[in-house]
Order: C-alpha cells, then sequence, then structure tokens
C-alpha cells in the first residue's frame, strides 16, 4: 500500500510542478470550453492461431490541466487457448501526464511527438473455472491491476492522436492477465 501511496504522491507533486509554474506567467490563459478538453478514443486488439485474443477497450477522458488528462471507460476481451476459452470483461482508469507536449519546440524537425507518463487502474471480472480459482463460489471473481509506465504520442491531426505506451503491472493480484511490460498502442481524437 504503501507503494501506491507514493507513486500517487508522486504524481501530485508533478502536476503541482505545472500548475506553479503556470501561476508564475504575467499572461494568463483562459481556460478552454468543456467540448474542446473532451477526448475520445481506445484501443482495439485481434490476435489468431493457437492463441486467440480480441480486445476492445473504448474510453472518454477530459484534459483538466493542459497537461494532464484523466480518462476511463469498459474493457472486453475474449481469450482462447487451444479448447480453454474465458471472456474477461470490466472497467479502467486512469491519468497522463504529458512531460514535452512537443518536441518539434526542441528539435525542429517536423516531428510533433510528445512523451508522457502513465497510471491505470483496472477492475476486472475473470471467470473461476477458466482461472482455476476454488476459493471462490461464484462463477466470476474481480480482479484489480495498477499499471504504471509511460510512453510517446504522435499527432496525426488537430485534436487526434495515437499513443504508444508501456505499461509495468505494479500490483500483484496473482493472475498474470499482462506480460511485463504491456505494450500497446491507442487512438484519441
Amino acid at each position: 500500500m504503501k507503494l501506491y501511496s507514493r507513486i500517487i504522491l508522486i504524481f501530485l507533486f508533478l502536476c503541482s510542478l505545472n500548475m506553479s509554474v503556470s501561476a508564475q506567467g504575467i499572461k494568463r490563459e483562459e481556460k478552454p470550453p468543456l467540448r474542446e478538453r473532451l477526448f475520445f478514443g481506445g484501443s482495439f486488439g485481434l490476435q489468431f492461431g493457437t492463441i486467440t485474443n480480441i480486445d476492445i477497450s473504448p474510453i472518454a477522458g477530459l484534459w483538466i490541466l493542459p497537461r494532464v488528462a484523466i480518462a476511463g471507460g469498459p474493457s472486453f476481451m475474449y481469450y482462447k487457448f487451444y479448447n480453454d476459452k474465458t471472456s474477461i470483461y470490466g472497467g479502467h482508469f486512469y491519468s497522463q501526464y504529458l512531460l514535452l507536449q512537443d518536441l518539434d519546440n526542441i528539435l525542429p524537425i517536423g516531428l510533433h511527438t510528445g512523451i508522457f507518463l502513465h497510471i491505470e487502474d483496472e477492475l476486472l471480472s475473470l471467470e473461476s473455472d477458466y482461472w482455476r480459482n476454488p476459493s471462490y463460489s461464484s462463477n466470476r471473481f474481480v480482479a484489480n491491476n495498477v499499471l504504471l509506465g509511460g510512453g510517446i504520442r504522435q499527432q496525426m491531426g488537430r485534436r487526434s492522436f495515437m499513443h504508444l505506451t508501456a505499461l509495468w503491472k505494479i500490483s500483484d493480484s496473482g493472475y498474470s492477465i499482462y506480460s511485463d511490460p504491456e505494450i500497446r498502442i491507442s487512438f484519441s481524437f
């Protein structure tokens, strides 16, 4: 539990640095309207072969500060390994902090890439039979995964981005749903 507290404190510290630097500026920018701070997107994954994996994870989010975004949404995964198959569903919530909004401001090479930190909490409903968990009397049980990492985002349009994220598990629910690192490609607009 101490690890979670430290991670949250570090994240809040980084957010406060952004606010204190912003407060020292002479020119005060107005907050964009809500419709310009909202974003949508998600990820979709397909894998076929010995292992079949289908993953659908839409998101809706809000830029709460110019460099801090929060988002969340449902998750659905279908997983099949030989004759064993399961459906996993639940939800996830994450926060991102942009360390660098646009690399082109530092190196003017026409590459509008940003670098971000990412922390995510995910609650997933798993089938007891598939995960061979006899301690639960019901058909399903909930596993909590906390993931931490970072990545890059590439601007694709005025408000659209592609994100390449690497995440590591920082909590151990006892169920290896992800490998370390978990590599994700997602889109937002």
